[in-house]
């Protein structure tokens, strides 16, 4: 037996108890004739105590350990005297009667300490040695648990967990598929799914009307830190539903994992928010309701002045800084560089302070009288002490714009607390996109999103206009989770694919087996799915997805500890009948 406990198990009650435990050495501390080992495993941290009085051996032995060795000892559970209370075993210690080197550690890369002196690159390539951390264990256990909790509440509802294939068809919509060559069929390639969705919306057809999977899916996108190549979804159907009937249930989902995993319950139904009216004030599609500071429009107020940039501009809008109207020329300075990144683009920033004393100073007022300054303050009201803070340029830009500098007052303010969720749900999305470069639409979700039943008939007019029966759950600006209600009917879905630009033969070879399935009977349906790594992460308060991920992937796609991808032998690939080109680029 190498251990009767765990190394967080033993309490005041077990003094005197004989115990046998096992872990590693978290660190080392010699006090004149005595010696203290912090001894660590998954459930905690339980002090050992060695005597060179009256076990000199034992004593020495003790101090040859280095951090991250494994080790047993046996010894008599006693009560410390100068108690830990930090910890849940800091009131008791062991008093080792012997030791046993169950193996030796070289020193480790980094200190392996929840404020660890490992960088990324060392931590991710050392990932084993990183997992040993407190705050990644305690992500891995929370991810654990609220898969465990949404597996609860779905089958309370009647869900059934089903399994669909990982080597699927690669289609043309979405990111880029990760495509996998075929050894028996030489030429033919699998692709990774980006999503079930076919094989989900096929299920609904076979009559299973409430499916889910916590599910693997895979997307060759540039990445980020809430991008990983390989990620995971909590993936849900239903049939004979309505967006409402989506929504109610898998709102419940997320009261259910706030109130098991965080103790936390939100008051009335979560806001629904048409996603222009989300465009129009917070200038995205998945705002941070924790704060206010709404984009407000002055392009009627502001043009006509002289003043040429906003004369010319399409779009004029503004956010009000409340308490930030003796902000520093400095501070505006910083403001100004911020929105003049590459990845914003705005021209420049124009600001119009209320100072305490009641004087308005602005950097456009050699254009704008007082009057006119206060009439942009009422529109935003703003009060004495306000900042205004105004950007100009095309409509789209403008307030994507807008929603970044929105975003950098919040966290300057201090806006944005991790310890307050404001989850809201985006709906009335538009169900196309138009590219102008390749001068064709694109659905904003997927093909397979069902239009508004009223806005059917401008699909052959007006498709720009057509809204979609789908739907977003943002909590704090981040979206977790989307869906739609389908296309059930095979006519309406050829009608979309011709929109996309799909020739007839196009849509069979790569749609063919689920319009064939829609020949026999589907139920109307729906389904949302959710991002769980996004989940967690908001739950643990993190920024980054790796984190809460046992083994992620850099921002090239690359797995440091396994050192992948990698190259495969001549022999492999002439079993696959592939052969590598020279790529110019590299």
């Amino acid at each position: 037996m190498y251990r009767t406990n765990s190394c967080g198990e033993l309490r005041i009650s077990d003094v005197n108890k004989e115990v046998v435990l096992s872990g590693w050495v978290q660190r080392s501390r010699e006090l004149g004739g005595m010696t203290f080992i912090d001894l660590r495993d998954r459930y905690g941290i339980t002090q050992l105590v060695f005597d060179m009085e009256t076990n000199k051996d034992l004593c020495l032995k003790a101090r040859s350990l280095n951090r991250e060795y494994v080790i047993q000892v046996k010894g008599k559970v006693a009560e410390r005297s100068n108690k830990n209370l930090n910890i849940p075993t800091g009131e008791i210690e062991i008093i080792v009667t012997e030791l046993n080197i169950l193996n030796a550690s070289e020193i480790p890369p980094f200190t392996i300490i929840s404020d660890t002196d490992g960088g990324d690159e060392l931590r991710m390539k050392y990932r084993y040695l990183d997992l040993r951390r407190e705050p990644l264990k305690n992500n891995i256990i929370l991810r654990h648990r609220m898969s465990q909790e949404t597996r609860k509440y779905l089958d309370n509802q009647g869900f059934l967990e089903i399994e669909t294939p990982v080597l699927i068809k690669s289609t043309p919509e979405g990111a880029r598929d990760f495509v996998v060559p075929s050894r028996m069929n030489p030429g033919e390639f699998y692709a990774l799914p980006q999503s079930p969705q076919t094989f989900k919306q096929i299920l609904m057809v076979a009559g299973y009307d409430k499916y889910f999977q916590i599910v693997k899916c895979f997307r060759d996108e540039d990445l980020r830190a809430d991008r990983q190549p390989e990620f995971t979804q909590i993936d849900c159907e239903m049939s004979f539903v309505t967006q409402d009937d989506i929504l109610n249930t898998f709102e419940g989902l997320i009261r259910h994992l706030f109130k098991t995993v965080k103790g936390i319950e939100f008051p009335g139904i979560f806001e629904r928010m048409p996603y222009q009216e989300a465009l129009e004030h917070y200038g995205c599609d998945k705002p941070d309701l924790r704060f206010g500071m709404k984009i407000t429009e002055l392009t009627a107020t502001a043009k006509g002045k002289g003043f040429t940039i906003f004369d010319n501009a399409g779009y004029i809008g503004g956010i009000c800084a409340k308490g930030c109207g003796e902000y520093s020329r400095k501070q505006l300075d910083e403001l100004t560089e911020f929105v003049k990144k590459p990845q914003i683009g705005a021209k420049g920033l124009i600001y119009v302070k209320l100072q305490d004393d009641g004087t308005i100073k602005s950097s456009v007022d050699k254009f704008y009288a007082a009057e006119d300054l206060l009439r942009w303050a009422g529109q935003c009201h703003a009060e004495k002490g306000d900042l205004l803070l105004i950007l100009s340029g095309e409509k789209y830009h403008t307030l994507n714009a807008l929603n970044e500098l929105r975003l950098e007052m919040g966290n300057r303010l201090g806006l944005r607390d991790k310890n307050i969720y404001k989850p809201l749900w985006v709906v009335d999305f538009p169900l196309l996109e138009w590219d102008e470069e390749t001068q064709r639409f694109y659905a904003k979700h997927h093909p397979f999103t069902s239009p508004k039943p009223e806005d059917t008939d401008k699909l052959d007019t007006n498709p720009g206009e057509v809204r979609a029966n789908a739907y977003d759950l943002v909590i704090n600006g981040v979206e977790i989770g989307g869906g739609s209600i389908r296309i059930h009917n095979k006519e309406l879905q050829q009608t979309m694919f011709k929109v996309l630009g799909f020739t007839a033969e196009e849509a069979e070879r790569q749609f063919g087996f689920l319009m064939n399935a829609f020949r026999y009977g589907a139920p109307p349906h729906g389904g949302i799915a959710f991002g769980l790594d996004r989940l967690v992460s908001i739950f643990a308060g993190l920024d980054s997805i790796r984190d809460v991920i046992a083994f992620p992937k850099n921002n090239t796609g690359r797995d440091m500890m396994i050192d992948t991808p990698s190259v495969i032998s001549q022999e492999q690939l002439k079993e696959l009948s592939l052969k590598i080109e020279p790529n110019p680029k590299s």
